[in-house]
């Protein structure tokens, strides 16, 4: 996926299930490499993200695409799932 960086600023993140992620505040980037590592997310929701931060990074290769958002798999409720059956 090719975008300009900052177009990724301030859009809002979404599984690709629906549910409402946080928004993108800022970019992990490897500067040599010329890569994005992860997002910064602020605004979180706090279903997803039991932290006490005010924000989170999510890996960059969790998006699947971006445009008026940013779409990401739903792989947060998969590791909330193992942990309810580890209970």
């Amino acid at each position: 996926m090719r975008a300009d960086i900052t177009s990724l600023f301030g859009l809002n993140v979404y599984t690709n299930l629906g549910t409402y992620v946080g928004k993108v505040d800022d970019l992990v980037m490897n500067v040599e490499e010329g890569v994005i590592s992860g997002l910064a997310l602020s605004d979180i929701s706090r279903d997803f993200f039991d932290v006490p931060t005010k924000g989170v990074i999510i890996p960059y290769r969790w998006v699947i695409t971006s445009g008026d958002i940013v779409l990401i798999r739903d792989v947060v409720s998969k590791f909330r799932n193992k942990e309810k059956e580890e209970d």
